[in-house]
Order: structure tokens, then sequence, then C-alpha cells
């Protein structure tokens, strides 16, 4: 679409505004991606910069922007456009093919969610950021579903050594006498100690694996809060930095239709007052054009530390997340390593018993028993006549 007039001397010029005579913005240096981002925990990650900084221009086109590392160096009808999504602008397939991962080969959350998808009902659309975090606040319920687990198993051990001690204190039996008596009573006292095991396991449990399940950040929510409104907030001024830039194609449209208007009318009439009011229509157009560069860089700059933040904000939910996935694998070792300890405490409380059941003689008991309930050695004998 090329805009132009005639000149005093009749020569024909274009307008300075016309798409193909823009000049590409300059990014602010301190908008810049920078090629190394200190990460949580003073680890420090080279990114790879990137074209994303937009370049948008006055075209009729209905959300169409040229990306300016993908504008070609000299003015051509082929120029690669990127459509926006969400006041959010994406580049072709063309300028994808340079655009490389910012942590290849780890599937790193600051690689795989930048567009938005609609929520599972359908009703509204979510950010990948919102992604991310929904991800983090269902692994906090899960990790809290986790510890109501081991809180129900460490009932179950409550109970069960309640049930064993009790059991244990029952007179059933125990007027058995010799090796077998000996052998009952000592099995009956395992079961008093087998409860002091099991109160000892469900002691540790709920120290070792319920506790630290359950207080593991306990401030997380307010944390993911922060973040959410941090991030929501940089793509709420990204959108009103996009409006802007709309409000100002459009003027720059207007400005433009107006001053071919006046062209076309000094084309046929000359007159003095159409000159003058066609020197008003150029510096219209003119500081139309100014303001849509100035709101094109403004929006420039808000994606710009968005991008920036997203990345950043990302990496710090990714490290967050390996570190809950290693604390509930440390925790639940945890969990095994007393399972396996009370099984042993549990084989020690049966090794006299097992002992004792070695020792079991009938003879033996016999003879104790005949020994302390005779009634006497002498037979009877046939009565002779």
């Amino acid at each position: 679409m090329c805009r132009s007039w005639r000149d005093d001397m009749g020569e024909t010029v274009q307008c300075p505004w016309d798409p193909k005579h823009l000049p590409l913005p300059q990014t602010p240096p301190a908008n810049r991606a920078q090629d190394q981002r200190q990460l949580p925990g003073n680890r420090t990650r080279k990114l790879q910069s990137q074209s994303h900084q937009l370049f948008v221009v006055p075209l009729k086109k209905k959300n169409c922007i040229l990306a300016a590392g993908c504008l070609p160096s000299e003015p051509s009808s082929s120029s690669s456009v990127v459509e926006e999504v969400n006041c959010v602008t994406f580049p072709s397939l063309a300028c994808m093919q340079e655009q490389q991962l910012l942590k290849p080969n780890e599937w790193s959350y600051c690689d795989f969610f930048w567009a938005d998808r609609k929520d599972p009902q359908g009703t509204s659309c979510l950010t990948g950021f919102e992604v991310l975090l929904q991800k983090q606040l269902k692994g906090k319920q899960i990790q809290k579903e986790m510890a109501e687990f081991i809180r129900e198993r460490i009932k179950i051990e409550e109970e069960y050594a309640k049930s064993l001690s009790k059991l244990s204190q029952i007179p059933l039996a125990s007027q058995e006498e010799g090796t077998v008596g000996e052998c009952w009573a000592q099995l009956k006292k395992s079961l008093e100690d087998e409860a002091e095991v099991h109160l000892k396991f469900s002691s540790k449990l709920q120290s070792e694996v319920e506790k630290p399940l359950l207080t593991f950040r306990e401030n997380f929510k307010k944390d993911m809060k922060r973040y959410e409104h941090h991030i929501a907030d940089l793509r709420k001024q990204l959108g009103g930095r996009h409006a802007s830039v709309e409000k100002a194609r459009k003027a720059l449209a207007d400005r433009q239709k107006d001053l071919e208007l006046k062209t076309q009318q000094l084309e046929i009439k000359l007159s003095n007052k159409i000159e003058e009011d066609i020197k008003k229509a150029r510096r219209k157009s003119t500081q139309a054009g100014d303001d849509l560069m100035r709101c094109v860089d403004l929006y420039n700059q808000s994606q710009s530390r968005w991008f920036e933040e997203t990345v950043t904000t990302s990496l710090e939910l990714e490290r967050l997340e390996v570190e809950r996935v290693e604390m509930i694998r440390h925790h639940l070792c945890q969990y095994t390593t007393l399972r396996h300890e009370t099984d042993m405490f549990n084989q020690s409380t049966m090794e006299r018993v097992d002992q004792l059941l070695q020792s079991v003689d009938p003879i033996r008991d016999r003879e104790l028993w005949v020994e302390e309930n005779k009634t006497g050695e002498i037979r009877p004998v046939n009565v002779e006549i």
C-alpha cells in the first residue's frame, strides 16, 4: 500500500510512513535479551538471544505484524508476517527455523509454554504460565494427599499396636505348664514387644514422613500467587501496549487517507488553500507515524520484559518442581527404611519364642507335671483269697 502526492514542483513524493519505507526500530539496550541470566541457587545459564522483538507496521490486514528479525534487507512483497494471538506476536514458520530452544534437549518449562490454550471447561483461555502454575498447585495438593495417606497408615499402626497390647493381657491358656507353658508365656510377651515396635514405627512415620510432607513449603500458595500476579501484570501491560499500537495504526491510516484525498483534490484543482491543507495533512500523517513508532517501541519493550520475566520465573518453577519431587522421593525412601526396620524388630521379638519352641519336650513336660501332681506310686494289686 503506497501513499504518494505531488510536491510544489509537480514531482511525485512517496509517503514517509509507507510500509516499504519504514525503518527498523531500534531495541533499547536495556531491553535486549541478555546472554547470561542468573538463575536461582546462584547458577548461571547461558541463554541464546532470540528475535522476540517484533516490529508492527500499519498494514490493513488485521493482526498482521512484521517481525524485525524477518524483514528482508530490501523491500520485497514476500516479507514474512506473523500473527498476533491474545496480544502476543509469534514468528512465521520461516522465522521459527531460526529460533533455538533456550535449553535444548532438557524439556524445560521455558521452551514449551508460550502459547495460550483453552481450559478443560472450554470457557476461557489459560496462558502457558498459568498452566505451569496449575502444575505447581496440583503438586502441592498431591503432596498433601500423600501426607493424609501416611496419617491413615499411622492410625492403622496405632490401632494395631493397641490391639496387640490388649491381646497380650488376655489370660487365655495361661494355665499351660512345662516347656509349652513357658513358650506360650513368651509368645504372649512377644505380642507386647511387637506392639511397642509398631508404636515406635507410627511415631517415626509421623515425625519423619507425614510432618515433612505437610510442612514442606508452608507459604507455597502465597509464593505462587506472587508469581502469578507479577506475570499477569506484565501480560496486562502488554495488552494495553498492543491496544495503543492498534489505535495508532488506525490513526495513521486515517491521516494517510485524508492526505490522499487532499492530494487528489489538488490534482483536480490547483488552490493555495488545498496546498496548505496538504502541508497540514503531511504534518499530521508524519506525527501519526511517529506516534505509531513510539507505540511499537513501547510494545516491544513490554513484550521483551514479559518474555524475560516469564523465562526467569518458569525456570524458578522448574527448579521448585525438581526440589518437590526429590523431597517426596527422599521421604518415601525413609518410609521404606522404617518399614524394613519394623520387620527386623518384629523378627527379633520372635527369636526367644523360636528358641523355646526348639526346647519343647513332651517327656520333660510329663515329668514335671507328674512330679507336681502325682497322687501315689503304689499300684493296686489283685485280691487274694
